[in-house]
C-alpha cells in the first residue's frame, strides 16, 4: 500500500513550486521528450529533488517534472518514467500518478515507445492503445487497499477511455494523421522478445509490445482518471526480420513519430 503521508509530503513541495491544481498528466516515454515544448510557463522540478519519487535511469528518460499551461489547462509533464526492470516495485512505478492526482488532476495522457506485432503498425507512426495485456508479473494494487484512493476491485472494462480514443481519432481524421487502434502487451524487460514470444504475444491479440504503461494505467483507473495511450512504434518486431535492433535506432524512430504525436496532443488537450 502506498503510504499516504508520504505522497502529502510530496503533493506539499510541487504545490509549493507552483503545481497547484492540475488538470492533465502527460507520461512521456522514450525519446518522446520534445512533446514538452509545446507548454507555455514550465516550471521543471528533477525527480531527484522530490521527497520520496525515485529517479529514471533508463536512456533517454531525463527525469524532470514540468509544470505548465496550454490552452487554460493546467498540465504536468513526466520526462520520463520508472520501468520494473530498473529494480523498481510496482508501487514506485505508479507513486508519481497518486502524488498528481491529489494534486487536482483527472485525465492521463500516456506514452511509449513499443515493437510492432501487426504489420499494419509501421515504424514512425503513432497508435492509439485501446486495450492491454499485462504480462509483467505485477500489479501496483497488491497488498492492503486504502479506500480513501480507490475501491478494492477496480474495473478495467474502459481502462483507455473510450470518448478520448473518439476524439483523438477525430483530430486524427482531420489532420491526416493516420493513426490505428492497437492492444498493447505490457511485458517485465529489459531483453527485448524472442521470435517464439512475439509469434505467441501476436497469438494473443496484442498488436504492440513494450515495457512500461500497464502499471500506471491500472492505477489511474483505480485512481478514478480517464486515459489516453498512445504509442510511438519504434521498431518491427522479430516476427518480420532476423536482425538484432540497437537502442539508438529505437530512439531514431520515436523522434520520427514524435511530430505526429504533438500534432495530436496540440489539437487534443483543449478537448479534455
Amino acid at each position: 500500500m502506498i503510504d499516504k503521508n508520504k505522497i502529502n509530503q510530496s503533493c506539499k513541495f510541487i504545490s509549493d513550486k507552483g503545481g497547484k491544481h492540475l488538470d492533465v498528466i502527460i507520461v512521456l516515454g522514450t525519446g518522446l521528450n520534445k512533446v514538452a515544448d509545446i507548454f507555455k510557463s514550465k516550471i521543471k522540478i528533477p525527480y531527484s529533488n522530490i521527497p520520496n519519487f525515485k529517479f529514471s535511469t533508463a536512456p533517454s528518460h531525463k527525469g524532470n517534472l514540468l509544470i505548465g499551461n496550454f490552452s487554460n489547462l493546467n498540465v504536468a509533464v513526466m520526462q520520463g518514467r520508472l520501468h520494473l526492470y530498473e529494480g523498481y516495485t510496482a508501487q514506485d512505478v505508479v507513486y508519481p500518478l497518486y502524488v498528481l492526482n491529489q494534486l487536482g488532476a483527472q485525465n492521463l495522457v500516456i506514452t511509449n515507445a513499443a515493437g510492432s506485432l501487426n504489420k499494419k503498425l509501421q515504424t514512425g507512426n503513432i497508435a492509439l492503445i485501446k486495450d492491454h495485456i499485462n504480462l509483467t508479473g505485477k500489479n501496483p494494487l497488491v497488498g492492503k487497499n486504502n479506500s480513501e484512493f480507490g475501491t478494492r476491485f477496480p474495473s478495467m472494462n474502459n481502462a483507455y477511455d473510450r470518448e478520448l480514443i473518439e476524439d483523438a481519432q477525430k483530430v486524427s481524421l482531420k489532420h491526416k494523421l493516420a493513426i490505428e487502434t492497437a492492444i498493447y502487451a505490457g511485458l517485465l524487460g529489459p531483453n527485448l522478445e524472442t521470435k517464439a514470444e512475439c509469434n505467441m504475444l501476436r497469438k494473443m491479440g496484442a498488436d504492440l509490445v513494450g515495457m512500461s504503461t500497464v502499471l500506471e494505467v491500472i492505477a489511474a483507473n483505480y485512481l478514478g482518471m480517464k486515459v489516453l495511450g498512445i504509442s510511438a512504434i519504434t521498431n518491427m518486431s522479430n516476427l518480420f526480420h532476423a536482425q538484432s535492433h540497437k537502442q539508438a535506432d529505437i530512439e531514431k524512430a520515436a523522434l520520427k513519430a514524435e511530430n505526429k504525436l504533438v500534432t495530436l496532443l496540440k489539437n487534443l488537450l483543449p478537448k479534455l
